[in-house]
C-alpha cells in the first residue's frame, strides 16, 4: 500500500519536504491573491510582497538582524536558565514523593498566574534593565517545563527502576543511568516545545522600556500603524522559530536513532 495514504505511514523524506514547501507556497499565494483582489484591507493584512519589501528595508536600513540577534540571545539565556533549573527539580519531584508534595502545589499556583499581570512587580523587583526581560521569559517557561519533566520521569517503567535496585544500583545511579536516560527522548521533545513557548513571551518582555529586540521593533511599528513592518517582525520570529525547531529535530533524530 502507498505509504502516503497509509495510517502512520512514513513517506520518503523528499516527499515530506515537498509537501511542506508546497503547502506553504499555496498559503502565501492565496494570501497574496486575497490582498491584491481587495478581499482584505492592506491596513489589516498587507500582502506578502509588501511584507517582504518592508523586511528588506528593515534589514538594510534599520538593523533588523541586530534586533533579531538581541531577541535570540534573551530567549536562549532565559530558556537555558529555566531548563537548568527545571530538569533536576522535575526529576526529584517524581523520584521523591516528599519533594513533589512540597513543591508541586506552589508550582501549580504560580503556573496559572498570568505573566502580564506580573510585569509591574518585575519592574519593581529588577528595574527596567535586561534582568526584567530575562525574568519574564523565564517565568513563562520554567513553571510549565518543570511539570513536563516530572511527568517524563514518572513515565519511566517502575520495573526498570526495580531491576536497577536489585542489581545493586545506588539512588544516584538509578536517577542518572536509568531514569534520565529513559526519559531523554521525551525530555528533548519537551525542551523543544517549551523553547517555542519562551518565544511567545518575547513581545511582552521587550515592551518593558526596551530599545532593542524584535518585540521593540514590532511594538514601535504598531504605534504608527505600520502593518507591513509589524508583519515583517512577526515573520522573522516565525522563521527563527522554524529554523531552531528543525535543528532540534535533527539533533533528536541523531541522538535517538533507535526510536
Amino acid at each position: 500500500m502507498n505509504p502516503l495514504f497509509t495510517f502512520r505511514g512514513k513517506p520518503p523524506a523528499v516527499v515530506e519536504i515537498l509537501c511542506g514547501v508546497g503547502f506553504a507556497v499555496a498559503v502565501i499565494g492565496l494570501w497574496e491573491a486575497a490582498s491584491r483582489l481587495g478581499w482584505i484591507a492592506p491596513t489589516f493584512l498587507p500582502s506578502p510582497s509588501r511584507v517582504a519589501t518592508a523586511a528588506w528595508t528593515m534589514l538594510t536600513q534599520q538593523h533588523l538582524l541586530w534586533h533579531a540577534g538581541v531577541s535570540t540571545l534573551r530567549v536562549w539565556v532565559a530558556f537555558l536558565i529555566a531548563a537548568a533549573m527545571a530538569v533536576p527539580i522535575g526529576i526529584l519531584m517524581s523520584s521523591y514523593r516528599i519533594v513533589g508534595a512540597s513543591i508541586e502545589p506552589t508550582i501549580d499556583f504560580i503556573r496559572y498566574l498570568p505573566v502580564p499581570a506580573l510585569v509591574p512587580l518585575s519592574i519593581i523587583w529588577f528595574g527596567v534593565g535586561e534582568e526584567t526581560k530575562i525574568f519574564l521569559l523565564w517565568l513563562g517557561t520554567f513553571f510549565q517545563l518543570v511539570l513536563l519533566v516530572a511527568d517524563d520521569a514518572r513515565r519511566v517503567p517502575h520495573e526498570w527502576v526495580e531491576t536497577a535496585r536489585t542489581l545493586g544500583g545506588s539512588s544516584h545511579a538509578v536517577l542518572t543511568d536509568v531514569v534520565f536516560r529513559a526519559m531523554a527522548p521525551t525530555l528533548v521533545d519537551n525542551l523543544r516545545i517549551t523553547l517555542g513557548w519562551c518565544w511567545t513571551y518575547l513581545i511582552l518582555a521587550e515592551i518593558v522600556a526596551a530599545d532593542s529586540g524584535l518585540g521593540f521593533v514590532i511594538w514601535s511599528a504598531r504605534r504608527f500603524v505600520k502593518t507591513p513592518e509589524v508583519m515583517a517582525g512577526v515573520v522573522v520570529i516565525g522563521i527563527i522559530g522554524l529554523l531552531t525547531d528543525q535543528i532540534l529535530r535533527a539533533v533528536h533524530r541523531r541522538l535517538f536513532r533507535y526510536l
